[in-house]
């Protein structure tokens, strides 16, 4: 597993330095303030989710640019801009929050799972097929993600949210998970990418923001994204057929970098985290009915409020894809989590999860020896 503190790349570095002069107030209040300096309002900065679908325009930007404020009476006052906008790159939030630099900010697990591939235990693709084993699932692990977030990056776990169930999209008929066989997918992760292989298509990782384009120039058949977010983005226009089984959910936490969250008084914290659970919970009532009302929207069943717009074909799960997923979670996509994690991952798998999905957990046969 890579150590949480390293030597940071060109690259890496290069961001920092342009974050720290545009995106962040300080949040905290010096040392010594003064009784009219304490009174003042806490300005916080926050990186919120992926910008442009409903999870940030009607839940997390409204919540931070005014609730907050109203909850405390004026008190606390934020601005928000999206995970994927100004030029931060989401494989860094962790070590970006761990130095301070974003001090309340959102992360994709799936995505920095690359770093830290045990953050992903309760998204792993096919593991959670609605949204009533996601709810156990996280339930089940969340202690957990609190102690690796806070032990080894300084990050006090705020929420957990999740976007509306991420599936396939394809430019061409297909009727189940196995005709994924030679298409090139888009996914979002390891995890994503190696269930692909396994089904014999070709993955190809690409952000959020180049889905569309990617499907209009041809550079992918197929995407794997969220229900109502494929919609919104138009994906209509460029796919023809869309499977209902969840593959993953897109599960991000939100937190704040420990020293910034120590320095708040008690009752800032309180308001800050007792507003920030409310929020989890109608995130999490949004993407629920978020992910019906995208397959209905995707199916033309819906008006949706996009004008016109050429209806899919929604593929049903059927009884050989529900079998498929289970095949595919036992031996593909768990062993080689457990295979890139590394013993610590199958420890917490069986202490935490086996007994919500009545699976062991076990490396892959492609393992080395030894290890």
């Amino acid at each position: 597993m890579k150590p949480a503190i390293g030597i940071l790349s060109q690259g890496f570095a290069l961001t920092i330095a342009a974050l720290i002069v545009f995106i962040l107030a300080i949040p905290a209040r010096p040392a010594g303030a003064t009784d009219q300096q304490v009174s003042a309002p806490l300005h916080l900065e926050i990186v919120g989710g992926l910008g442009g679908v409903t999870q940030y325009t009607k839940l997390e930007q409204p919540f931070w640019q005014s609730e907050i404020t109203r909850r405390s009476a004026g008190h606390i006052v934020a601005n928000i801009r999206p995970l994927d906008g100004g030029g931060l790159r989401g494989e860094e939030m962790l070590q970006l929050m761990r130095l301070g630099v974003v001090r309340f900010g959102t992360a994709l697990l799936a995505v920095v799972a690359g770093e830290e591939p045990e953050l992903n235990a309760v998204d792993l693709p096919v593991l959670n097929p609605d949204i009533a084993t996601l709810r156990r699932t996280v339930a089940a692990y969340r202690g957990r993600l609190r102690e690796i977030l806070r032990d080894r990056y300084d990050i006090e776990l705020l929420g957990i949210y999740t976007y509306p169930a991420q599936v396939v999209f394809c430019a061409s008929a297909f009727s189940g998970l196995d005709d994924l066989a030679g298409r090139r997918v888009r996914t979002s992760s390891v995890g994503q990418s190696e269930l692909v292989s396994a089904l014999g298509g070709v993955p190809v990782i690409l952000p959020f923001s180049q889905i569309v384009s990617a499907l209009r120039d041809g550079v992918v058949d197929c995407a794997v994204t969220g229900t109502l977010s494929g919609y919104e983005i138009g994906l209509n226009n460029y796919v023809t057929h869309v499977h209902a089984m969840a593959l993953s959910w897109g599960l991000s936490f939100f937190g704040a970098n420990a020293s910034a969250w120590a320095a708040l008084d008690p009752a800032e914290q309180e308001t800050i985290s007792s507003a920030v659970t409310e929020l989890e919970g109608r995130i999490w009532s949004q993407a629920e009915a978020d992910t019906v009302r995208g397959l209905a929207c995707d199916a033309g069943k819906l008006d949706c409020g996009t004008g016109s717009v050429r209806p899919m074909t929604v593929v049903a799960t059927s009884k050989a894809d529900a079998e498929r997923r289970r095949q595919l979670l036992t031996e593909v996509v768990l062993p080689r989590w457990i295979d890139r994690c590394g013993e610590v991952c199958r420890t917490d798998w069986d202490r935490y999860l086996a007994g919500v999905h009545g699976i062991e957990g076990k490396a892959s046969d492609l393992r080395p020896s030894g290890q």
